[in-house]
């Protein structure tokens, strides 16, 4: 289990003269490991996405117990990447394969004036923002539904059906938070989903535009793409009894 800062990576899947998450826990993990450790993520988050709890197989014949390789791999891992739990897994686990679902936390700072501290981890938006509108838009788009219209360009070659499980938007003072859980995600979905719930806030669209959208299955017709510094891996969910 991971958490990480990911203001200074690329992501999480390897990429060629790039620094990912993945990257660098399998640089950590051959340093400490062996040569022939491997590294499998859940959720392939994006540049600039934060995770509180990533899960991730790793693939080592270290006998080292799970304690004694999470204070190996923090050792050598830069301080914004955390090993939080290692534990042996059952025999042929995926951490990606055996997942059922994941669950995304989007944080706005909706002061007037943007909070030094949340500027790494949350998408200041000045305007004020009507809550009880953005809950009402997003509401049609629980259950199963082809998400065609909140895919980024890059991602439109696969599956555009996912099932959302819950959708809520949570206020606390100047702090907004857009909570989304579902069985798969497209690329870019959920900042596509707050972008455009950020335009029903804010009075430019009326709360029965995000169905609309929806129905049409046109990128084009939605919101602008939240940026990525607000969006958190908050959880990867397995079935009962399964590594998580």
């Amino acid at each position: 289990m991971l958490s990480y800062d990911g203001t200074g990576y690329r992501g999480w899947q390897v990429q060629p003269g790039a620094r990912t998450i993945q990257g660098a826990l399998t640089e950590a993990a051959r340093r400490v490991l062996g040569a022939d450790a491997r590294v499998t993520g859940a959720s392939r988050t994006d540049a600039g996405v934060h995770a509180l709890r990533q899960t991730a197989s790793l693939a080592t014949r270290s006998a080292l117990p799970g304690a004694a390789i999470r204070g190996a791999l923090n050792a050598a891992l830069p301080r914004d990447v955390r090993v939080l739990e290692a534990a042996e897994a059952p025999p042929g686990f995926d951490a990606r394969r055996a997942a059922l679902g994941k669950r995304y936390a989007y944080l706005i700072d909706n002061g007037p004036v943007p909070q030094p501290l949340l500027l790494r981890h949350a998408w200041h938006v000045p305007w004020p923002l009507d809550v009880g509108a953005m809950r009402a838009g997003l509401a049609p788009l629980r259950g199963r539904h082809d998400f065609g219209a909140f895919c980024a360009a890059p991602g439109r070659e696969k599956d555009p059906v996912c099932a959302v499980r819950a959708l809520h938007v949570v206020r606390k003072k100047a702090r907004v938070v857009v909570l989304v859980s579902a069985d798969r995600f497209l690329h870019h979905m959920v900042r596509n989903l707050v972008g455009s719930a950020v335009d029903v806030g804010r009075g430019a669209r009326d709360p029965a535009w995000l169905a609309t959208v929806l129905a049409a299955r046109d990128r084009r017709r939605a919101g602008p793409t939240a940026p990525a510094r607000g969006l958190v891996l908050v959880r990867v969910l397995y079935p009962a009894g399964d590594p998580r």
